[in-house]
């Protein structure tokens, strides 16, 4: 395996965006609670972005094929912010799986090789979920 270098704002990066992804969870957890919900969001945007960099950021959420993702994260992330939560998260949330629908077979690997996590992925009807949709993004 290759190793991957990680400088110190990759680092940061990643460690805003698994808080981002905690206080996703406990906003959820908590009821839908607008302000960690949105905590959440900002953490995970910001880590992403200082794990890939700003320009590779913007190519991301700018690409054609990922323009209807992209939109449906932003206004589900505002309605959110208005007040509106469980709408906002559905919304979120399906612009989500459209952006990463192209990292759920690299995202299976990896977490089949996780000790705890992996038996659980390893199961035949979860590998053969991944399998379906390796080389093919969800359908839009």
């Amino acid at each position: 395996m290759i190793p991957i270098e990680a400088n110190d704002v990759k680092k940061i990066g990643l460690g805003l965006t698994g808080f981002g992804v905690l206080f996703t969870l406990m906003g959820i957890l908590f009821f839908f609670d607008k302000g960690y919900i949105a905590i959440g969001n900002i953490l995970f945007v910001s880590g992403v972005t200082l794990t890939i960099g700003v320009t590779s950021t913007l190519q991301f959420f700018m690409r054609r094929q990922n323009f209807k993702g992209s939109i449906s994260y932003g206004v589900g992330f505002l309605l959110i912010l208005i007040g509106w939560p469980m709408i906002g998260m559905i919304v979120e949330t399906y612009g989500f799986f459209i952006l990463f629908s192209g990292f759920w077979p690299t995202l299976s690997v990896f977490l089949q090789r996780i000790p705890i996590v992996g038996l659980i992925f390893r199961q035949p009807i979860v590998t053969s979920f991944f399998e379906r949709t390796r080389g093919r993004r969800v359908p839009v």
